[in-house]
């Protein structure tokens, strides 16, 4: 083991008003704020439960917060419950500005949403070549008054995803207690190093690894909080337990916080909110 690490209509589009102030509120801000990226090559580690629960979170602590979906399962609309008419696809190929496709998904809390339209923007995007990379982040430009924007990525490398990679200055990489998710780790980390090495103007810095579908009874958990505290020391955050309320709420389309506030995993996400708060 060592060897693995060396949906109700609550969306409401953005008027011709909103369109002619920045998005997110205008607080002075001259630039998007924290850009963080939420990232594992392995399926099933929980990023999009990471990012809907991290930016929910922050959101009632009143920082005003955008969600991106780069992958074009399209889970943070379902996880949030969020219709919207214009996605990511519309926004990357040019057809629409970011003021169309940002829905509003709860208090202090906006979304630019995917679906499968995405696959087929890739495949244009392709055909553009080696800027279309740059993409994401130049259609992003203007957009300021957020105090985060979170991206959450598909588990495949993908264009859209280096894209992703070009756009956020940080990375949380969230760890399912598995073999495999180790080694999702370790990709997202040689993937991290590649990026930096060939943008020298552009660092990505990783900002926390966050254990996820934690249960201390197992040994192999405990085994995997282990390594990782020996690999990422204290970039390490405290482990997000298993809950069968984590799924539920997702199910629902609703957060943790609105399903079910006093479990272990609005506990465990709250904790996880301050840290990134403090962090900043």
């Amino acid at each position: 083991m060592l060897r693995i690490l060396g949906r109700r209509d609550r969306g409401r589009r953005q008027t011709p008003d909103d369109a002619s102030r920045p998005l997110g509120g205008d607080r002075g801000r001259k630039h998007p704020g924290r850009v963080i990226g939420v990232l594992n090559y392995k399926g099933g580690t929980g990023k999009t439960t990471t990012v809907v629960n991290l930016a929910a979170g922050l959101a009632l602590r009143g920082a005003r917060v955008l969600c991106i979906d780069l992958d074009a399962q399209g889970g943070l609309a379902t996880s949030l419950d969020v219709r919207y008419t214009h996605s990511l696809a519309d926004l990357l190929l040019g057809r629409s500005k970011p003021s169309a496709c940002v829905v509003q998904a709860r208090e202090n809390l906006d979304l630019i949403a995917s679906d499968r339209s995405l696959l087929r923007a890739e495949g244009e995007l392709w055909r553009i070549g080696e800027k279309a990379k740059q993409g994401l982040a130049e259609r992003m430009r203007g957009v300021v008054g957020y105090d985060y924007v979170f991206l959450d990525y598909s588990p495949s490398l993908s264009l859209i995803g280096e894209c992703g990679l070009r756009y956020n200055r940080e990375l949380i990489v969230p760890v399912a207690m598995s073999y495999m998710a180790l080694v999702g780790t370790r990709q997202v980390i040689e993937t991290l190093k590649v990026v930096n090495d060939d943008l020298p103007g552009h660092r990505v810095r990783l900002s926390l690894i966050v254990p996820t579908f934690y249960d201390g009874r197992q040994r192999i958990d405990r085994e995997i909080i282990e390594l990782l505290h020996r690999y990422f020391a204290d970039r390490v955050a405290e482990p997000i337990r298993a809950s069968v309320k984590l799924s539920e709420a997702t199910s629902r389309g609703m957060t943790i916080y609105e399903y079910a506030p006093r479990s272990s995993g609005a506990i465990d996400y709250v904790r996880l909110v301050e840290r990134v708060a403090r962090s900043g």
